[in-house]
């Protein structure tokens, strides 16, 4: 027990640390927390195997329970980084662990066959020949990661950092067994540990300038991203859903914020470098474009459009460019709202009902 702690000190201190701050945030959800305690409870008990596994390979005993062991290590790294997805990324289902399940089971058939990994009677450790399976798996579920953390935020230097510090400390648990060996084995959960940690410490940071529900930056982003070089703003788009009041009262909030959500996914994907969006009131949403000629513009508000008519809603859209600088970011903003609200009374038009612009 002792040479456990000792050897897993600094996991232990980062573990609790972990622990304490989820239980004193107020910005996560409830389910996230739980997704996060169990993240820190299996990367705990995962460091416990590790540390039994090698502590009967330096002593040359208990190989069958060695084998097991190493099962088990092998079946955890995929699914504590399926875990990690399932946590941070909304809406998972538990299908995704489905490959480290289908994992899990042969490495359950190579305690038996040796067709994953095998000990031989004097404690040689060699690799069978889906050996390399288990890397395989865990890498695609951190490509996956990637992918979809990178594809979901807002392409600010601020979620990209940590984003891509994450990754690579869950990728060097890959390769790096391969370069340094055993004595990488040691540290490995003490390395995602401490990713984790560090990440969640970001998404703190990040969540005083995202919108909650949408993931969007936020009104106070926006005003202060507004006032940060100005010179460079080149269009302004403004946007705001039609009809929001209508789905709650008819269908519930829980209906009205899915709509959000959805709405607030296809103005993400819409967007390409240097434009960001933001949730700035409760249907409202803006879009700055910082370095975009008049053809980017026109692309996003046709991308916007297309993407809007995908789903079961619908937004009105108005915009407006800076004539070559001249023109400061309060009128851009009054321009743009001017369209939008001109927009959006033609729609109520057509659907025979009155919409007053907001004073």
């Amino acid at each position: 027990m002792l040479g456990y702690i000792l050897q897993n000190w600094v996991l232990i201190l980062v573990l609790a640390a972990f622990a304490i701050a989820l239980r004193y945030t107020v910005f996560l959800d409830a389910v996230t927390i739980r997704r996060m305690y169990v993240l820190i409870v299996g990367i705990f008990l995962l460091s416990i195997v590790v540390y039994l596994e090698f502590l009967l390979a330096d002593r040359g005993t208990g190989r069958d329970l060695r084998i097991v062991l190493m099962a088990i290590r092998y079946s955890a790294t995929p699914f504590i980084v399926a875990q990690v997805i399932f946590t941070l990324i909304k809406k998972q289902r538990w299908f995704l662990f489905v490959p480290a399940i289908a994992l899990a089971a042969i490495d359950l058939i190579s305690i038996f066959t040796g067709v994953v990994f095998r000990i031989d009677a004097d404690g040689v450790f060699s690799r069978g020949p889906l050996g390399m399976l288990p890397f395989i798996v865990a890498g695609l579920y951190c490509v996956a990661l990637l992918f979809i953390l990178f594809r979901s935020c807002n392409r600010q230097a601020m979620e990209i950092i940590p984003i891509v510090f994450l990754c690579v400390a869950l990728l060097s648990g890959l390769f790096f067994p391969f370069v340094f060996g055993k004595a990488y084995a040691y540290i490995f959960c003490t390395t995602i540990a401490v990713a984790l940690f560090v990440y969640y410490e970001f998404l703190m940071l990040q969540l005083t300038k995202k919108d909650s529900l949408t993931g969007l930056l936020n009104r106070h982003a926006f005003y202060a991203d507004l006032a940060k070089n100005p010179e460079d703003l080149s269009a302004l788009v403004s946007i705001d859903m039609d009809g929001l009041k209508a789905i709650n009262d008819t269908e519930g909030h829980a209906a009205g914020d899915d709509a959000l959500v959805t709405l607030s996914l296809c103005f993400q994907r819409a967007l390409k470098r240097r434009q960001f969006v933001y949730r700035v009131g409760g249907d409202e949403f803006v879009i700055l474009c910082r370095h975009c000629s008049s053809d980017d513009l026109s692309q996003l508000v046709e991308r916007l459009r297309r993407g809007i008519a995908e789903t079961p809603y619908s937004c009105s859209i108005g915009y407006s460019e800076a004539a070559g600088g001249a023109m400061p970011p309060s009128e851009m903003l009054r321009e743009s709202d001017e369209m939008m609200y001109a927009e959006k009374a033609r729609h109520y038009a057509d659907a025979g009902r009155e919409h007053r612009k907001p004073e």
